[in-house]
């Protein structure tokens, strides 16, 4: 501390420490008090907040669910719709490509499908493929006023022609559908060239 005297014979000083300024012939020492934090009160949930989150969460279950279950149900339909198209225009290369007929057959019983060369000769097919259908989806295949449908083994199949061409007798649409209706179908082109692709009850 820094002490000053004053004149006049009266002896008297004043201190400065390091608190700051403090009055004459007073000694006085600040004492720092810590700062205690204040205790937080434990944050619980009531029983009835309990229940209302779980009410909260059951309602968006319920609205979230069929809208989940239908985007499934709409990308296992589209996934097989495509990879039927994908066949048919794989058929129509290789026919073109090769010089040769080549037919998609579809047994809709055993939930199976396939590209192959329709006359494949004692060596087989070596390019031919063999796919199945998705568990949840069946397909149909409309032979309805063909006077001579195309058939592969007994089972009903389009023929593509050399030229890329959808041979006459070829079913005219064939159907992709879901265990809750809802489903696909494949047109043939009104002048022959393919199919295309079409929303059934959608």
């Amino acid at each position: 501390a820094l002490r000053i005297q004053h004149g006049g014979g009266k002896r008297g000083f004043m201190q400065i420490d390091s608190d700051g300024f403090r009055g004459g012939g007073i000694h006085s020492r600040s004492s720092k008090r810590g700062i205690r934090p204040r205790c937080k009160s434990n944050i619980a949930f009531t029983l009835i907040e309990l229940i209302l989150v779980l009410a909260l969460l059951v309602i968006i279950t319920s609205i979230t669910l069929p809208r989940m279950s239908g985007f499934i149900r709409g990308r296992a339909l589209d996934s097989e719709s495509r990879q039927f198209l994908a066949l048919i225009h794989d058929g129509q290369s290789r026919a073109v490509s090769e010089g040769m007929p080549m037919v998609l057959w579809v047994n809709s019983q055993a939930g199976q499908y396939g590209l192959v060369e329709e006359n494949p000769g004692k060596t087989g097919d070596a390019k031919a493929e063999f796919l199945t259908l998705d568990s949840a989806i069946q397909a149909a295949v409309s032979m309805a006023g063909l006077a001579a449908p195309v058939r592969y083994q007994g089972q009903p199949a389009i023929r593509f022609l050399p030229d890329g061409t959808v041979g006459e007798g070829s079913p005219q649409k064939i159907q992709l559908t879901d265990q809750d209706g809802f489903g696909r179908l494949l047109v043939e082109l009104p002048n022959q060239t393919g199919y295309e692709l079409d929303a059934l009850n959608q």
